[in-house]
């Protein structure tokens, strides 16, 4: 793979440490949920950072299906939520849910531009098979 862009995020604390993101403005206090365990009252967990991340890289590859299917309409509000949860064998997995929300078109065509942008997202990509992800599309 030719690598076109990278970046490097800096963890001290683990899940209720500090990530700072180099070369840019992020700065993060972490805070383990409630549900796990946590007793912070506030700060940023990995999952809701995942769930930006991967939001708004699945927004991206919506508006590329959008492109090379020549859909006309506005750009569906991507709606990711990312769940957190023991494992059968032990340990914890992620579960995904992406929901597109789109004005405008058909249920068919929705769906086919959701499909597209699922397979061409490097998120998508890189948890297929890893994790379960569920597709839905909304028309509004």
């Amino acid at each position: 793979m030719d690598i076109l862009y990278k970046t490097t995020a800096v963890n001290i604390g683990g899940r209720d440490g500090k990530v700072e993101v180099q070369d840019s403005p992020l700065q993060f206090d972490m805070a383990l949920p409630p549900e796990l365990g946590g007793a912070k009252e506030s700060g940023a967990n990995p999952e809701q950072l995942f769930a930006a991340g991967y939001a708004a890289c699945f927004g991206s590859a919506m508006q590329h299906a959008l492109r090379t299917q020549k859909v006309h309409t506005s750009v569906p509000a991507i709606r990711l939520t990312v769940g957190i949860g023991k494992a059968e064998g032990g340990g914890y997995m992620l579960a995904v849910d992406i929901v597109a929300v789109f004005k405008g078109i058909d249920q068919a065509t929705a769906d086919s531009l959701l499909k597209e942008a699922h397979e061409v997202c490097p998120y998508s990509s890189a948890t297929r098979g890893n994790m379960d992800v569920t597709l839905k599309s909304i028309i509004e």
